[in-house]
C-alpha cells in the first residue's frame, strides 16, 4: 500500500482541530516533501523522522519519492506535534506496520533522532477536542432524528470510543480528562510495536516486538494535593480590608487596593487565593488546558487556582496573549483563578485598557490577519497602587512631597472605564507601630473561606452562577432589591454621577453582602455598605 491516512490534531486556540496526515510513496526521484501550510519546525521533521526510523532500526524508504500532506491545507499547523504521525505513515505506506489498525487512533509526539518521543504542548487540549468529538458523534448516532445532512445517517451504531497515542507527561495530563483513552508510547518502537502486521515474522533479537516495553494505557485518578497558602492571621490590623477580600472571595468581585507603601496591600493579595473555595471539575480540566497551551501544566497542581503575579512591565501581549499563533496571555493563564497586578499606575497604559474587555466578558480575542483565536479569561484581578509618586499622599506617618500636578498625572494613568469595572475600590492605611507589635492576631483564612464559600454556595443555589457573573436581567430578578434600598442607591448614585455600570456592580457587591448575612433579599445596610467600595469611581 503506498497511501496511508493517520489521524493527528493541530492547535488553534483552546481549541484542537481534526488534522489528517496523508502519506503517499511513489516511485520516481527520491525527495521527501511536506506540504500543508506547515510552519518552519513542522518542515523540520523531515530529517527528525527519518533519523528516528533509521536509529531504531526500521527501514527508512530512501529510493521513493515521499510526499506528506497535513489536510486541512488552509490551517495554520506548528511545533514537532506531527513527527510521530508522519513516522507511522511512512511506516504504514511502505508496509512495515498494518494501516488497518491505524484507525481510531489519533497521534501526537515529537521525535527525538533515536526514536524518543518528547512531549508537545496543549495535550490536555487535544484529549477534550477528541473527547467532545467522540460525545458528539455518539449522542447524533443514538438521536438521528436530531442531525441533518447524510453524513450523521451513515455513523449507524455507537462508536468505540477513540484513543489517543501520547509521549510521557503528555499521556498523563491527556487522562485527566474523564472517559479519555490514553496510550502512553515512550519511543517509536513501541507504537510500531502495536501496529505490525498479525502475519508478521516471529520477533528477532531486534524486532520492535521484543524490544518495546513502553506501550500502555495511561490511566489517572486525579489527586488534589491541598495548597499551602500564607495565612491571612499574618496580617496585622487591616480589617476593613480583610472584609474587601471577604466580599471579593464570595461572589467573585475584582477588588483595587490603594495605599502607602508597607500597609500591607501585597501582603493581602498574596493571601487571597486562599479564600477561593475549592475548584469543580470543569474549572480545573479548563484551567489545566490553558496552562498546558502554555507548557505551564504540572499534575502537582491538579485542581488549585491559579494565581500569576506578571511584573509592572509585562508587555500587552504578554498580560493579553497573542503572537504567531496566538498563544494564551496572564490573564488566560489565571483562568478560574487570581492575576495580581502590583504597581497599577506603572503598568503598560495598552496592557491596562487591554484589561477592560475580560473585565467585562470573561474572554479574550487574539485576531490576526491568518488566523483568530479566543482564550477564557474569567480572572479575579487583584490590584494595588500608591495614592501618589511618593506614596504617602493622606499618610499620618510621613509627609507627601508630590505636588497636585504630579498627584493628578500619576492617578490619570488609570482611565475611567477601567476603574468603572473594577468592583471593590479599598483604602489600605499604613497600620501604626504599636499594632504591629502588640495587636492579637485576627482572623484566620480558614475560618473567612468557610463564610466566603457558604455564601457564594447561595448564589450558586440561586442563580447558578456568582454573583459578579449576573448580566441584564438576572441583576433585577436575582439582587432581590427592597424598595427602601432601591430609593437610597438611586439618590446616592445620582448624587455622585455613577454610570449605569458603576451602579450595577455596586447592585452586585451589595447581593454579595447580603449572602454573607444570610438574607433574602438586598437590604439599606447591605447597598450602604457596598457604595462604600467605590471610592475611586467617579
Amino acid at each position: 500500500m503506498s497511501l496511508c491516512l493517520v489521524q493527528s490534531r493541530a492547535l488553534l486556540g483552546l481549541h484542537a482541530p481534526a488534522v489528517t496526515v496523508e502519506v503517499h510513496l511513489a516511485n520516481g526521484l527520491p525527495s521527501f516533501t511536506l506540504v500543508g501550510l506547515a510552519d518552519v519546525e513542522v518542515k523540520e521533521a523531515r530529517e527528525r523522522v527519518r533519523s528516528a526510523i533509521q536509529n531504531s532500526g526500521l527501514e527508512f524508504p530512501n529510493n521513493k519519492r515521499i510526499t506528506v500532506n497535513l489536510a486541512p491545507a488552509d490551517l495554520p499547523k506548528d511545533s514537532g506535534r506531527f513527527d510521530l504521525p508522519i513516522a507511522l505513515g511512512i511506516l504504514a505506506a511502505s508496509g512495515q506496520i498494518d494501516a488497518a489498525k491505524l484507525a481510531g487512533f489519533e497521534f501526537a509526539g515529537e521525535l527525538s533522532l533515536s526514536g524518543e518521543l518528547r512531549p508537545v504542548r496543549g495535550a490536555l487540549a487535544m484529549s477534550l477536542a477528541l473527547h467532545t468529538a467522540h460525545l458528539s458523534a455518539t449522542t447524533a448516532s443514538a438521536h438521528p432524528e436530531h442531525a441533518v445532512g447524510p453524513a450523521v445517517q451513515a455513523l449507524g451504531p455507537k462508536k468505540p470510543p477513540l484513543k489517543l497515542v501520547l509521549p510521557p507527561q503528555n499521556a498523563e495530563e491527556a487522562a485527566l480528562v474523564p472517559g479519555a483513552w490514553v496510550y502512553r508510547a515512550r519511543h517509536l518502537l513501541d507504537a510500531v510495536s502495536y501496529f505490525v502486521p498479525e502475519s508478521a515474522a516471529p520477533a528477532s533479537a531486534e524486532s520492535p516486538r521484543e524490544v518495546s516495553d513502553g506501550w500502555s494505557r495511561v490511566q489517572v485518578e486525579p489527586t488534589v494535593n491541598q495548597a499551602v497558602y500564607a495565612d491571612l492571621a499574618d496580617v496585622k490590623g487591616q480589617v476593613s480590608a480583610k472584609r474587601a477580600l471577604e466580599i471579593a472571595a464570595a461572589g467573585g468581585h475584582s477588588v483595587l487596593m490603594c495605599g502607602p507603601p508597607g500597609s500591607g496591600k501585597s501582603m493581602l493579595a498574596q493571601r487571597f487565593a486562599g479564600l477561593l473555595p475549592p475548584m469543580t471539575t470543569d474549572e480545573a480540566l479548563q484551567s489545566a488546558a490553558i496552562a498546558s497551551l502554555g507548557g505551564r501544566f504540572r499534575m502537582a497542581q491538579w485542581a488549585q487556582r491559579p494565581t500569576c503575579s506578571p511584573h509592572h512591565t509585562a508587555s500587552a501581549v504578554a498580560l493579553v496573549g497573542g503572537g504567531s499563533p496566538p498563544r494564551p496571555g496572564e490573564i488566560s493563564l489565571a483562568h478560574n483563578g487570581v492575576l495580581f497586578l502590583d504597581e497599577l499606575p506603572e503598568v503598560n497604559r495598552a496592557a491596562l485598557e487591554a484589561l477592560r474587555e475580560p473585565l467585562e466578558n470573561g474572554t479574550i480575542t487574539i485576531s490576526r490577519a491568518a488566523q483568530r483565536a479566543e482564550f477564557p479569561a474569567r480572572f479575579q484581578l487583584i490590584a494595588a497602587m500608591n495614592p501618589c509618586p511618593c506614596g504617602y499622599l493622606g499618610s499620618t506617618q510621613k509627609h507627601c512631597r508630590c505636588t497636585p500636578d504630579q498627584v493628578a498625572r500619576y492617578q490619570g494613568k488609570l482611565s475611567g472605564p477601567l476603574l468603572d469595572r473594577i468592583d471593590l475600590h479599598i483604602e489600605v492605611p499604613a497600620v501604626p507601630p504599636t499594632e504591629l507589635i502588640d495587636a492579637v492576631p485576627g482572623e484566620g483564612t480558614a475560618a473567612i473561606r468557610a463564610r466566603s464559600t457558604q455564601a457564594r454556595e447561595r448564589s450558586l443555589a440561586r442563580q447558578g452562577k456568582p454573583n459578579h457573573a449576573l448580566q441584564g436581567k438576572e441583576i433585577d430578578q436575582h439582587v432581590q432589591l427592597d424598595p427602601a434600598a432601591a430609593k437610597f442607591l438611586n439618590l446616592a448614585a445620582t448624587r455622585l454621577g455613577w454610570s449605569g455600570r458603576a451602579t450595577h456592580r455596586t447592585l452586585k457587591v451589595a447581593r454579595t453582602i447580603a449572602d454573607l448575612a444570610g438574607a433574602q433579599s438586598t437590604q439599606v445596610t447591605h447597598v450602604a455598605e457596598a457604595m462604600q467600595y467605590r471610592k475611586f469611581t467617579n
